[in-house]
């Protein structure tokens, strides 16, 4: 079993910036893909990154160039920094962890946080 906590989520205006961290417990993080996702209201929870065990990364053609994930295994953490916000990233921001890859990307993680709010105001 893995645990996740995010938590770095909050207020913020457009052109701003956040850092959300996602702090995990349980068993090591260090062969688990990890990523992001997020779900606006009256939306469908869509993928915003991952980082594989290997640290490669993926990213939602939505926030490529703005966002950036990132893990520390020592730490079990994710990290995901948020740069240049708008207005239509506002939504409730989720951890999640898989040792599949693909399951990860296409949404059907075994593991999922409870999730932090982000809002960007305009």
């Amino acid at each position: 079993q893995v645990q996740l906590v995010e938590s770095g989520g909050g207020l913020v205006q457009a052109g701003g910036s956040l850092r959300l961290s996602c702090v995990t417990s349980g068993r090591t993080i260090r062969w688990y893909a990890m990523g992001w996702f997020r779900q606006a209201p009256g939306k469908e929870r869509e993928v915003v990154a991952g980082i594989s065990w290997s640290s490669a990364t993926y990213y939602a053609d939505s926030v490529a160039g703005r966002f950036t994930i990132s893990r520390d295994n020592a730490k079990n953490t994710v990290y995901l920094q948020m740069s240049s916000l708008k207005p239509d990233d506002t939504a409730a921001y989720y951890c999640a962890a898989d040792r599949d890859w693909n399951d990860l990307i296409q949404n059907k993680s075994d593991y999922w946080g409870q999730g932090t709010q982000v809002t960007v105001s305009s």
